[in-house]
Formats: structure tokens, C-alpha cells, sequence
């Protein structure tokens, strides 16, 4: 038997997603975004209320960098999330982050988070809170590369669970993409 549970945003696995952004003074700011992904090759999209410090940042800089976070960094990566840029202004101090500026962008990349998708805005809608961007670079630290590839058993990015609020761990690899399905051929 099946529940109905109404229309709610409950698709999983659900990123923790953190947006890195600077103001027009240069100065770091990064906010918990969990409503959000991959909507095309090189285009990310990602709900954000015209409220955050973060909205308005992208407007002026029209850039911005996105990174997973991960199980090393959750109790940072739920501060973000918890705290507003624009009540807070030693909210990247907090957490211990450090920054450095993207070649690719005017953003910031947050050292201690393995993954960031450097992008420029392509669009953003305050009526539907979605900002749109597209994905000029994608950098990885060594330390969850393996070949030269995302290893997801060196890098653990945690999902967010909206029923629950709780954040969970990928799990184990199960099967092989493009590969498994061909069994029923």
C-alpha cells in the first residue's frame, strides 16, 4: 500500500549544496542551498530565495561557486545554512573555511571543500527563486581523486533529508552505470 504525502520537495538523494559567493567588497560569503542540480551539460540550477545575502551577491558579481558538502565539514556546511550573510559578517571566519579566489569566476572556493563548480550566472528569477548558472570549471583537490576521477569512496558528500532534517552519507557503490541493464537485453 502506498501513503500520499502531498506535494513536497522529497526527491532523493538530495545534495547539500554550497554556494560561494562575494559581495561588492570583496568579501566571502556562502550559504546551504539543498534544492538544487545539475539541469543541463554545463548549467546548474539552484533555489534561492531574493532574501540571502547570497541572491544578491550573484546579482552584482554574476558569478558563483558551488561545492558538495561533506561529511569532514558538516557542522560548517549546516552553519551556513543556519546563519544569514546578512546578519553575520565573520560567517566564513566561523567556520574555519579558508578562501581563494576562482580563475575561472568572480567567487570564492572554500579550500577544506574537496569539490567546487566554478559558474556564471545565466539567469535568475526572483519570482521562482531560481538562479540559473553555467558551469565554466569544475576543481577537485587530489585528495578524492583517483586516476584523475571523483572517488566517491575518498570523498563522502552527505544528502540532506527533508522529512527528517537529518544528513546522510553516500552509500556503497551497488552496480555499474550503463552496464548493468544490458543483462535484460
Amino acid at each position: 500500500m502506498r501513503n500520499d504525502l502531498g506535494a513536497k520537495p522529497m526527491l532523493y538523494p538530495m545534495p547539500v549544496l554550497i554556494l560561494g559567493t562575494y559581495d561588492e567588497n570583496g568579501v566571502p560569503n556562502a550559504m546551504n542551498a539543498a534544492w538544487g542540480g545539475i539541469s543541463d551539460f554545463e548549467e546548474i540550477t539552484v533555489s534561492i530565495s531574493a532574501g540571502h545575502k547570497t541572491a544578491a551577491n550573484v546579482l552584482k558579481t554574476k558569478a558563483f561557486t558551488v561545492s558538495p558538502a561533506d561529511v569532514k565539514n558538516l557542522v560548517a556546511a549546516d552553519f551556513v545554512g543556519v546563519v544569514s550573510g546578512n546578519k553575520e559578517p565573520d560567517k566564513i571566519k566561523k567556520t574555519g573555511w579558508t578562501v581563494a579566489k576562482s580563475e575561472k569566476v568572480n567567487a570564492p572556493i572554500f579550500n577544506e571543500l574537496p569539490l567546487t563548480l566554478e559558474c556564471e550566472m545565466i539567469s535568475y528569477d526572483p519570482g521562482t527563486d531560481r538562479l540559473v548558472g553555467k558551469i565554466v570549471n569544475v576543481s577537485a583537490d587530489e585528495s578524492i581523486l583517483t586516476g584523475g576521477k571523483i572517488d566517491l569512496t575518498k570523498f563522502c558528500p552527505i544528502c540532506y533529508d527533508p522529512s527528517e532534517h537529518g544528513y546522510y552519507t553516500m552509500g556503497e557503490r551497488v552496480g555499474n552505470a550503463f552496464a548493468d541493464g544490458k543483462q535484460l537485453q
